[in-house]
Formats: C-alpha cells, structure tokens, sequence
C-alpha cells in the first residue's frame, strides 16, 4: 500500500529532554512529576515517558488507571500517579501493576480501608484536598475524619499529600495565594495527627512560572515540559523548546484572478491574481477551523494567510505571487529550520488553549519521533 499523503508530526525528543533540564534549572531541584496523561498532551505518552524516564525522570503522572497500566507494560519503572476518580475495580490492579491511586473523598479512604483490612494489602495512594477548584479533593472540614484515619490504620500506604491551582496562570494570584494558605492548614493539621506525607504537590505549570514552590517537595509540570506556556498571563523566563511540529503537504496549486472565491461560504476572496495551494490537513485532522479567520502556515521562511474556512480534509493557503512546490509541506505549528509558529499564537487567536489544540491532533495524522 503506498504512503498516505497528509498531515504529520514530528515530536522532537531532544527539546522535550532540554526542557526538562532548563525547567530543573529553574526550580534548583530535580524532583519533578512531568504529567503525560492524554497521550502526553498528544505527543505520545510512551516515548515521551520513556525518554524522560531514562534520562532520570522519577514519578509521573496520568489521568486513568488503563493510561498507568499502559505504561507499565512499556516498561515504565517509575512511580505513576493516577488523577482520576477513585473506583474499587482499581485496587487489585493498582497493586499488581504498582500505580498510585487518588483518594479524594472519605467513602473512597473508607472503601481502601475495609479493602486493605480484609486482603492484608494496600494500594499506594496520594490523598487530594479542593483548595478551590471545587473538582476533585476532600473538603478542608474532613481533615482532621481523613487524618484520624490514617493515622490509626497503619496497613495503608498513603505516599502523597496534594491540590490543584485553578488560577495560578493567571495575572491576578490573590485566590491562588489564598489556596496556599488553605493547603498549609491541611500540612499543619497533618502534623498533628503525626503523618509524614512522602509526596507533598500542589504546582502545576503555571505556578512553576507564578508561584514559590519551596513549601512543596514534589513539583507536577504538564503542558510546560512540552514547550508550550499554559497562558499569556506568566512570566516566559524559561528557555523552552516546542516538541510537536505540525506539518501538512501541498497537493496541488493553481493560479486564480483577482476576486476569486475560496472555500465554504465565499468568505475569503482573492485580492489580485494569487498562487492557491491546497494543503492536505483539515479540522479532522486536528488544525482548528477558527484559525482561518487570521490564520497562518509557514513555508521557506516566510508566512502565508489561509485562504477561506478550514474544511475537514483539506485547507487553502495565498501564496499569492509566490508559487510553492507541490508535495512541499507547510509548518502549521511548531518550529523546523525555517519558521517557527507557536501553539500559544493560534490558541490566543482563537480564544483557546495549547492544551485543547494539543491534545486535538488525531484523524489521519501521522506521528514521528526524532532524537
């Protein structure tokens, strides 16, 4: 069978590992928790794990418990934290496969517990309080009931004590500073009832950039370690490298007069006599339909507008006197040798994030790895 043309992406490993290095140098510390659920943010949580893993990365984290197992049967060794919503059906297999589950209401600490007595074992388990994300987490009043649990039951094995910013990547940290307060009565309480947590964790990528992390002794970082900032709101004082590059060919170009119509709707109309390439990537594939509207790609050092709406398979790009080569590809986002468009441009265009972008390329798009 020959070689579909379309879209692709390039993940560059060698940026993930100095991303990894240049965030460390920022913190003065090594104990990192880099998140790779959905995929790695879409850049492929296997290798993007496997890279991190042996270049001394420690802990992970995903959001369900079939994203863990899948690690571990890739040969993942590093300590795997599961964010989702705790389920009994997870407890035999999160001791079997060694993956560390989150307990973050008291019925789920009670369930672990009358399991944990009648099997003579216990899961490891990191134990989630809402600060103010109001999502997953125990209420600050059930404290001292969780405490007092685990503090007369010493079969379980509770590793990790942590929350979740809802603000920290924005301009305005005053509620995010006020989850820190909340977060440091829960430690303090914590003390009092004799518990030594592990793992104490609250940061996510833009409290790295926001907030001071000295209170904590793990750090979870997400969509930073894949080159991108969560929002335009936090310092950009790292020196980060975008991973994915998201490319598409050209399959066809044609020369079209002045006024001519493109795409669905007849929004875009040619201004003179243009070059119109037809690139081979749609919404399907993952390229956001609203980009159109202001909407760029890269090709030979320079940018070219998208011409008319996105479709699903196919976009059209003005080159206008210039005339591309057909089965020449365009840069849709990331960085090769000669453009460089940023994730966090489109997403602020059109109102988005890196993070719903990122994790949206998927249809027929292929995915290489590159060291």
């Amino acid at each position: 069978m020959d070689k579909t043309i379309g879209p692709s992406v390039v993940i560059h490993i060698n940026r993930l590992i100095k991303n990894y290095d240049q965030i460390k140098k920022k913190l003065s510390r090594s104990n990192l928790m880099i998140v790779v659920k959905a995929n790695a943010y879409g850049h492929g949580g296997i290798a993007c794990a496997n890279a991190l893993e042996k270049h001394g990365c420690k802990s992970f984290a995903v959001f369900s418990i079939s994203e863990g197992i899948q690690l571990r049967d890739a040969g993942i060794t590093s300590d795997i934290l599961i964010f989702s919503k705790f389920n009994n059906s997870y407890l035999e297999l999160a001791i079997k496969h060694n993956l560390i589950l989150n307990i973050s209401n008291i019925k789920d600490l009670m369930d672990l517990k009358e399991f944990s007595k009648k099997n003579k074992k216990s899961p490891r388990f990191h134990m989630k309080f809402d600060t103010g994300m109001t999502r997953l987490g125990l209420n600050i009043d059930e404290a001292d009931e969780a405490f007092k649990i685990l503090s007369k039951n010493n079969e379980l094995k509770y590793e990790g004590l942590y929350s979740h910013f809802a603000t920290a990547d924005e301009g305005d940290l005053s509620f995010a500073y006020k989850q820190v307060e909340k977060f440091k009565d829960i430690l303090n309480k914590a003390e009092l009832f004799g518990l030594q947590f592990k793992s104490i964790h609250f940061s996510n990528s833009g409290a790295v950039l926001n907030i001071d992390q000295k209170d904590f002794n793990l750090i979870r970082v997400g969509m930073l370690i894949y080159g991108a900032y969560p929002s335009n709101e936090v310092p950009k004082d790292i020196d980060l490298q975008p991973v994915m590059e998201f490319k598409a060919p050209i399959v066809e170009v044609r020369r079209v007069d002045k006024g001519t119509q493109i795409s669905y709707g007849g929004v875009y109309k040619t201004e003179k006599e243009s070059n119109i390439g037809v690139v081979q990537c749609g919404f399907a594939d993952g390229i956001p339909r609203p980009w159109y509207k202001n909407g760029f790609v890269g090709y030979k050092g320079k940018n070219y507008k998208i011409a008319g709406r996105i479709c699903m398979d196919q976009f059209m790009v003005n080159f206008e006197d210039d005339i591309p080569s057909q089965g020449d590809e365009v840069l849709i986002f990331g960085s090769n040798d000669y453009n460089s468009i940023s994730i966090e441009t489109i997403a602020e265009e059109i109102e988005s994030t890196p993070y719903v972008i990122a994790t949206g390329i998927n249809g027929r798009t292929e995915f290489f790895y590159q060291n």
